[in-house]
């Protein structure tokens, strides 16, 4: 089950709210990486859930698997930017996640 975001905005069906992790200043060595320089981030924070994927042969949801807290890694080109207040978040669905973070 879905739980109300804090922001304001909830995922639909199988959509994920995450919020990317901040990119790296500077590198192990100490050197400063400049901002056109810095590669995005492919991990972050799941936000909020959506209810999960209708099944239309039975017309339940299918809950994910995903859960709000949890530390994610997903696709290159996953989801879609959205900027909420000052915020940005990424929505995105389920399959574009690869892995979680222990």
């Amino acid at each position: 089950m879905a739980t109300k975001v804090r922001v304001g905005i909830k995922p639909l069906h199988d959509k994920i709210l995450v919020e990317r992790d901040e990119p790296e200043q500077t590198t192990a060595a100490g050197i400063i990486i400049p901002e056109s320089g810095k590669e995005r981030p492919k991990t972050g924070t799941v936000v909020a859930v959506g209810d999960g994927a209708l099944n239309t042969e039975t017309g339940e949801r299918i809950p994910l698997t995903i859960k709000e807290g949890q530390r994610v890694i997903f696709t290159s080109y996953a989801g879609t930017e959205v900027k909420f207040g000052d915020d940005e978040y990424l929505i995105m669905s389920e399959d574009d996640i690869l892995a979680t973070v222990d």
